[in-house]
Parts: structure tokens; C-alpha cells; sequence
């Protein structure tokens, strides 16, 4: 565990025992074929046709009753849940992240994201309630073109993950996801596609970890990884 596989999470995960993971948290492409201003892509961000074996994936390795909190593009919504349907989940939630910027402009002006909470099975509501509104905090996107930043991923696992549990993220890549895991005192496992992302994912966890251990003890550990890992 606390680790950050290499290849297509289809195949990588074939390996892993099934009902082993206890959350999901994943910040799949959206299928838009984007790219940043300095020119940065995402693999997989054309078509679609990867969604349902993956999430069949995920859905084979989370444990009976439990969530996956996945985000989305919402002019793909039709592909996304039709995939998530067919791998056996259930939409039991919605989830909105307005933030205080413009992301992009058309005919109105993109001020959020979305996920949506979707239920292997019959979880019980979790013993700390989040509301389903959630602020943004720009990340920067410093290791990742679209970036997710650790103030929203921490309150999805510490509400939808045991405290020790293991947190999977299928699209893992700078390992957001894991990073906030660990400062959550859960365990992680992901994978990511592109080579030199999973190089940074990698580093960039080690480097929390390593963090989080050296400082045991010492009143700021956290706060002091996540102004390192932000």
C-alpha cells in the first residue's frame, strides 16, 4: 500500500485482490481533450472507450458497502454514468465545488466542479456528514495540469474513509489523492498511465511521507506537508 503503480489501471489492477479497498477518490479525464496554457495534456482525455472496464475495475476492488467519489466533465455526464452504471454502481450523490475564478468562458462563464458519490452496495451515511457544497482552493496545477487541491480531498476521505483504511485512485496523477490520504492516516494505492507523471507522483508522496515521519511528535507536522504537497 502507499503506493503509486505504472501502466493502464485495467491491466494493473488485475492484480489486486478483489474488495480490498475501502474508498475510492478519482479525478478521471474528462474527455475533452484538454490542454493547458503552457501546452500540457492529459492521455485518455479523447474518447471514452476506457470508462467502464475501469470503473468495473473499481468496482471489483472496493469492499462490499462502500463509496467511490469520482469527478467529471459535465458535457461527457451521459457517457460517465452510463459507465458507471454498467460496472454496477449506484448514483447515491452529487457533489459541487463552485470556486472564486473563472476556469474557462463561452456562453457563461465555468466557476466549478462536480463529482459524483457513487455506492457499491449499501454503505451506512458516515459518521461526520459533509454538505454537498464544497469551496475550491486553486491548487496552482505545479505537478499537474488539472490539479485537484488537498482542501477538497481531505474532507471527502476523512468522511467516506476509515481512519486506517486504503484509498484507491485508478487516475492517480501527481498522487493528490494519496498525498491527502497519508494526511488523513489512511493508506493509498493508485495508478498512473503517463511515465513521467508517475515519476512526480512518486517523489511527491515520498517526500510527504518522509515528512509526516521526520516530524512525528512535533506539534505543525501536518500543516507543514501540506504546504509542501499543495
Amino acid at each position: 500500500m502507499d503506493s503509486v503503480l505504472l501502466g493502464d489501471c485495467r491491466a494493473v489492477f488485475a492484480g489486486v485482490p478483489a474488495e480490498s479497498v475501502d474508498f475510492c477518490l478519482t479525478d478521471p479525464p474528462y474527455l475533452v481533450n484538454y490542454r493547458d496554457r503552457s501546452g500540457r495534456t492529459l492521455a485518455g482525455d479523447r474518447v471514452g472507450h476506457w470508462l467502464t472496464p475501469a470503473f468495473a475495475e473499481v468496482h471489483r476492488l472496493l469492499k462490499r458497502d462502500t463509496l467511490c467519489v469520482s469527478f467529471y466533465g459535465w458535457t461527457k455526464v451521459d457517457e460517465f454514468v452510463s459507465a458507471w452504471r454498467s460496472a454496477g454502481f449506484r448514483l447515491v450523490g452529487h457533489l459541487t465545488f463552485p470556486k472564486r475564478y473563472t476556469s474557462s468562458s463561452g456562453l457563461v462563464r465555468y466557476q466549478h466542479e462536480n463529482a459524483y458519490v457513487l455506492a457499491k452496495g449499501s454503505p451506512r451515511p458516515p459518521e461526520h456528514l459533509i454538505g454537498d457544497v464544497i469551496d475550491w482552493a486553486y491548487s496552482h496545477n505545479e505537478f499537474h495540469p488539472t490539479q485537484k487541491p488537498l482542501a477538497v480531498l481531505t474532507p471527502l476521505i476523512e468522511s467516506f474513509c476509515p481512519f486506517g483504511g486504503v484509498v484507491l485512485d485508478p487516475f492517480a496523477g501527481s498522487a493528490s489523492t494519496l498525498v491527502a490520504a497519508c494526511l488523513c492516516g489512511r493508506h493509498g494505492i493508485g495508478c498512473e498511465l503517463e511515465e513521467h507523471m508517475h515519476a512526480t507522483a512518486v517523489a511527491r508522496l515520498a517526500r510527504v511521507r518522509r515528512l509526516l515521519l521526520c516530524s512525528l511528535g512535533f506539534e505543525g507536522d501536518v500543516a507543514a506537508a501540506l504546504r509542501l504537497a499543495a
